[in-house]
């Protein structure tokens, strides 16, 4: 064992990237568990089937790699396999793995999950409540032949949990007995502990070229990575949780799975909490009869009756009531509800649901605004979408499409677009709102080129539009609290950028370019306001006293103008003022 331990540190150090690191842990654990096989009782009655990596930092689903047995490489999430989508592990395998903090063994075929505890061998397994209960999911492993499933936890710095791997194997002979798992266990767990570093901390792959549409008009590369694991989702039947911030796309991905699913020929439902009061949220959902409540005057199917045979997206489910989330409950593990006022009994809900949420669902569990139930039966295949900052690379192909898309409302066969300028001031921005604030940025730089150029087929918006653009964008009346709170944005969302490009690049960002911030912040007050008018608003007026507000202002632009040469972005918009402070 030390040998092949000592074999595996080395084929680690020189992986290159997280899929070469997931074939040889993967290949590893594989063939550990096959030589414990050969020297146990079930020798000739049982078989590794494969092993797949999950990657799920926050809980969100990453990256998903799948190694059959035989084969010499691991598929990626989304690639066709022998068996075509595969099968995840369950929800409940994934909360037991965090809860616990060690491996869960699964029987599939009685549907039980135990907990490794070296410390209390007997314990008495228990029927998996949730979604692996339930006959679909189970015959869901039983036609991959995956009898036994072994699930190990990865572990991040500080012991958080990043992601866990799955070992499915194949013995009937041993339904109801823990199979060879508890034999070699602990073996497993050092594999996968030496591995996790490398599976967590290398970059990925390059995605393949991703065919966009009218539902993912453009992909960058972060989303790029993500497109594959969601393409695995949108074969599954289970509820899929998607979060991230307002306006980043969410329903736009729910629309992309829905089309690529066996549903996509039924209907796509959407019921946006926001817009639906609390006393009306049960109605909306499950529909009413004439006269149930004041205001009934005809019969309404509800969201889940539309969305019959297709998908609903929920999307703010953290604005659902107690009451609400108790019969969304029902409906996701009995498939059943009651139209409100309809007394002929409970009617079937062939519905898939995505959920989608802005919020910390955990936190709102922890506050007692949502239940905890709920939150497990709806996490089962969860993801994450980056926010517009997180993908920097697709502020001006979005910003293409959008003013043409506007622009064809006018001119079918017309083309508008954005000149390089105008693409740089996007790029250089921060969008707190994302898409939609995006969107609403376009859509008034394109009326102020319509005013100076007027309605022609041919139109480049140019960089003075957008930056009188986004001048309206700061006058709108806030609060002082509200003003507040946007710089405390502003400035996470700087931070978010600095470290998706850290993130991006192949070489390290240093740190200290992120001080160009002050030297921005003082660049930008002296083009509004004058220097001396500036330093005092920026309370350095003692500077001015001494005469070294100079000097202060021409340090702090040359750490702008480093930053901006180390992302190769060409001169700064202070370069300027950086000039003048050198003649003087």
């Amino acid at each position: 064992m030390q040998d092949d331990l000592s074999s595996l540190v080395v084929a680690l150090s020189k992986s290159g990237d997280f899929e070469d690191a997931a074939t040889r842990t993967l290949a590893s654990l594989m063939q550990l568990t096959e030589r414990t096989i050969a020297s146990s009782k079930f020798s000739g009655r049982g078989k590794v089937l494969r092993g797949m990596v999950h990657l799920r930092p926050s809980g969100g689903y990453l990256r998903l790699a799948i190694l059959e047995q035989g084969a010499t490489a691991v598929q990626s999430a989304g690639s066709a396999g022998p068996r075509g989508a595969p099968s995840l592990v369950s929800a409940i395998a994934w909360r037991s793995v965090v809860q616990h903090g060690c491996p869960v063994f699964i029987d599939v075929t009685l549907g039980t999950l135990r907990p490794y505890s070296p410390q209390s061998p007997d314990k008495i397994e228990e029927l998996l409540p949730g979604s692996f209960s339930s006959q679909e999911s189970r015959q869901s492993f039983l036609s991959r032949q995956a009898s036994h499933v072994c699930v190990i936890p990865l572990r991040t710095l500080g012991s958080g949990i990043g992601g866990m791997i799955s070992l499915e194997a194949d013995s009937p002979a041993s339904m109801g007995q823990d199979f060879v798992w508890r034999e070699c266990v602990e073996q497993l767990q050092t594999i996968a502990e030496i591995a996790s570093p490398y599976l967590t901390g290398l970059p990925f792959r390059p995605a393949p070229q991703v065919e966009v549409d009218e539902y993912l008009p453009v992909v960058g590369a972060s989303m790029a990575n993500l497109l594959p694991i969601l393409n695995v989702f949108a074969q599954q039947e289970e509820s899929i949780l998607v979060s991230g911030a307002t306006g980043a796309g969410k329903s736009r991905l729910a629309r992309w799975v829905h089309s690529r699913s066996n549903r996509r020929k039924g209907p796509f439902e959407v019921l946006d909490l926001i817009a639906v009061p609390e006393d009306l949220q049960m109605a909306e959902l499950f529909g009413w009869k004439k006269g149930a409540f004041t205001g009934a005057v005809k019969d309404s199917l509800g969201s889940i009756g539309r969305a019959e045979g297709g998908t609903l997206f929920i999307d703010e489910i953290d604005k659902l009531s107690l009451k609400a989330q108790a019969g969304l409950l029902r409906v996701l593990e009995e498939r059943s509800y009651r139209v409100l006022g309809d007394g002929a009994g409970d009617r079937g809900a062939d519905v898939r649901f995505i959920i989608g949420t802005n919020v910390d669902l955990r936190e709102a569990v922890r506050a007692g605004r949502f239940r905890e139930d709920l939150y497990y039966r709806i996490n089962v295949l969860p993801l994450r979408v980056p926010s517009l900052d997180e993908r920097r690379d697709e502020i001006p192909l979005w910003a293409n499409y959008m003013v043409n898309r506007r622009h064809r409302e006018q001119f079918p066969q017309g083309q508008a677009r954005l000149s390089s300028e105008a693409e740089q001031v996007l790029s250089r921005r921060t969008w707190p709102g994302n898409l939609r604030q995006l969107d609403n940025i376009i859509r008034r730089a394109y009326t102020l080129a319509l005013v100076e150029h007027g309605a022609t087929p041919e139109l480049t918006l140019a960089e003075g539009h957008f930056s009188r653009a986004l001048e309206y964008e700061g006058a709108t009346g806030e609060t002082p609290e509200k003003v507040a709170h946007s710089v405390t944005e502003a400035f996470r969302a700087a931070a978010t950028a600095f470290i998706a490009e850290a993130k991006r690049r192949g070489t390290p960002l240093d740190l200290g370019l992120a001080e160009a911030l002050v030297g921005m912040v003082l660049g930008q007050a002296v083009q509004q306001m004058g220097r001396e008018d500036a330093f005092r608003a920026l309370g350095r007026e003692n500077l001015l006293k001494n005469r070294n507000h100079h000097k202060v202002l021409k340090r702090e632009l040359e750490k702008v103008e480093a930053l901006y040469k180390d992302l190769g972005e060409g001169s700064s918009p202070f370069a300027t003022l950086l000039a003048e402070d050198e003649t003087n």
